[in-house]
């Protein structure tokens, strides 16, 4: 037996109850109850620290209201319809000094865009240097949630402020940074091209990546987004 593979399909059953749990909006209490464990119980199998009993998938899947395939093999029919993200969760894409990006939606089925909860940390040494900028194709879409973004879409610079949003063809060059003294949070959607192919997109936005990591675009990320 492989003992690699046997722990990664482990690792990926109790993260699949884990994500429909916080689908469902159950706490960790009312799981624990709804599969007769103790929270302490519960959480050793949803952080896929022991084998789980098919007795605890079986309870699990009446839970959700889903077939036990579903749990077992991830075919679960609400990534295919829906998925809910929790407030501070999603799947983090990029942390490195100076950004943060999350995936809002990782493991939804045939998305038509990548949607991230962005965060730029404000850089007073940016603020006197030109805004690096990429391309590729597709659109794209952002909202700020918090603080102040500088934008350069071609040659035209936009402050947006909480509550501002732009949409441009992401095809023209495009860069940002965080400015006014603070960091900035914004959700960004990403639309690809439909000619273009995430090896194509991740290529470019590789040879276009910023040294410093504080001023790419969103659409730097979405080949590692749109892996899961």
């Amino acid at each position: 037996m492989n003992t690699s593979n046997t722990m990664n399909s482990l690792k990926e059953t109790a993260g699949r109850i884990r994500e429909m749990r916080e689908i469902m909006g159950f706490s960790v209490a009312q799981m624990a109850e709804k599969t007769e464990l103790t929270p302490e119980q519960y959480l050793v199998y949803e952080n896929g620290e022991a084998d789980l009993p098919f007795t605890f998938i079986h309870k699990c899947a009446l839970a959700f209201g889903i077939d036990i395939t579903a749990i077992i093999e991830g075919r679960t029919t609400h990534l295919a319809s829906y998925t809910v993200t929790r407030k501070g969760m999603g799947h983090e894409t990029a942390k490195e000094e100076g950004i943060s990006i999350k995936n809002l939606a990782p493991k939804f089925k045939n998305k038509l865009a990548e949607p991230y909860w962005v965060t730029y940390e404000y850089s007073a040494e940016l603020q006197n240097k030109p805004i690096h900028t990429t391309k590729h194709s597709g659109q794209e879409f952002d909202l700020v949630i918090s603080g102040s973004l500088l934008v350069q879409v071609g040659s035209n610079k936009e402050v947006l402020h909480e509550g501002d949003s732009i949409f441009y063809n992401s095809a023209t060059p495009h860069g940002m940074i965080a400015v006014d003294g603070k960091d900035c949070t914004f959700l960004a959607f990403v639309i690809p091209g439909a000619k273009e192919t995430e090896s194509e997109i991740s290529k470019s936005v590789a040879q276009a990546r910023p040294a410093t990591g504080l001023c790419l675009s969103c659409a730097d990320i979405i080949s590692s987004g749109s892996q899961w």
